[in-house]
């Protein structure tokens, strides 16, 4: 090997080819992956001062443009290495395993660029269903449904553009896919039920990420954690996940309890019949309790106290009313706190709550004798012919 030949640089210049020395390819080749890799670290360097530099300024949106660049510029700087490296050694041997350098590069880059609008995509879609950098926070259901059309639309498009610089006739493939289109549609239709159906829930938001959902048709009930094109996954209180198919909410009633606004209190309360003068004053002592309540709403909602019905051991007043919050922890810790003031009141007004009781009237030896002998069989006979 002729290592002098180095010393001539201006024969490092020039782009080798068939008789180009071995040792001057070789070096050119070696160059361009040095360089590659020099202006890869390099530009990795660059990219995290900027995004250093990104975290303290105002702008919510550069650091999503900095995140989404890094990967693809990466790419691209490998890419342009690896091809430039690869059509040196097609000019020195020709060997058909680089016959397409020209072409694989077009469709990586394509592929990069798509890769790119696909973390920007994301990107966004974090930043805006993230409470720390909006105020307003976007929907995670509608952010969540719109990256997705916005993804697929990436990916459709850069297919189509791929295809067309593989040298396909893109007109030709959209006329096969509307040809075939009806096929497809009648062997999927489950497929698109439940695609439609997804729809339909990001459109109609009956529930979204995070919610609680039951349905009163089915036994379904939990907390909503995905929401996808085909299955939405929803966990259950004993936190076991359920699938279910997207097409299933076009037919059935759901409930939404996460979008109520009050919880209801409904309960009745019985007092002894020997109390029955105090029902007044306890009933209203109750009433006035739950309107001076802080956590009792009685501006907005209905608030009923009344005396209601008589039992068979008691006689009972009911209380109907909401409470400000929707939290079910909090909210049973305000029933009990009204459930004990109940019991205070009616034990100032000095009545008793009732509990089951039955009076037995025992007959005595004296009134046994006093009343009349029971009639015979035939006697009762004859009276009941009379």
């Amino acid at each position: 090997m002729n290592w002098e030949a180095l010393l001539n640089w201006k024969l490092l210049l020039q782009w080798p080819g068939p008789e180009t020395q071995t040792i001057i390819w070789l070096t050119q080749v070696f160059v361009v992956v040095f360089c590659t890799v020099s202006l890869n670290f390099l530009m990795m360097r660059i990219l995290d001062i900027l995004t250093v530099l990104g975290e303290k300024t105002a702008s919510k949106w550069d650091d999503v443009l900095i995140e989404a660049l890094r990967l693809p510029l990466r790419l691209v700087t490998w890419v342009i290495g690896l091809s430039v490296a690869a059509e040196m050694l097609y000019d020195v041997s020709e060997s058909a395993l680089f016959e397409h350098v020209g072409m694989v590069r077009r469709v990586a880059f394509i592929a990069i660029i798509a890769m790119f609008f696909n973390r920007l995509i994301t990107g966004v879609e974090h930043n805006l269903t993230d409470p720390g950098r909006m105020k307003k926070p976007m929907d995670t259901t509608t952010a969540a449904a719109v990256s997705k059309l916005l993804r697929v639309s990436v990916i459709i498009t850069s297919l189509l553009i791929i295809l067309q610089a593989l040298g396909y006739s893109v007109s030709g493939v959209l006329a096969f896919g509307g040809i075939g289109g009806m096929a497809v549609a009648f062997a999927a239709k489950d497929l698109l039920a439940n695609f439609f159906g997804g729809m339909m829930i990001y459109m109609d938001k009956p529930f979204k990420v995070g919610e609680w959902v039951r349905s009163p048709d089915r036994t379904i009930e939990g907390t909503v954690e995905h929401i996808g094109w085909r299955l939405t996954r929803i966990r259950t209180f004993d936190q076991r996940p359920l699938y279910i198919p997207n097409s299933l909410f076009t037919t059935i009633v759901l409930e939404n309890p996460s979008r109520m606004f009050n919880r209801r209190i409904n309960e009745k309360i019985g007092i002894r019949y020997n109390d029955w003068r105090k029902m007044p004053a306890i009933v209203a002592d109750v009433r006035q309790m739950l309107i001076d309540h802080d956590d009792i709403e009685t501006d907005a909602r209905t608030l009923i106290v009344n005396f209601d019905t008589y039992g068979a051991s008691h006689i009972e007043f009911f209380i109907y009313t909401f409470t400000k919050t929707t939290n079910w922890v909090r909210f049973h810790g305000i029933k009990q706190d009204v459930l004990m003031k109940i019991m205070e009141i009616v034990e100032q007004h000095g009545a008793e709550f009732a509990f089951p009781t039955r009076t037995l009237h025992m007959v005595s030896d004296d009134d046994q004798q006093d009343s009349p002998p029971a009639p015979t069989t035939e006697e009762a006979r004859h009276a009941h012919r009379g």
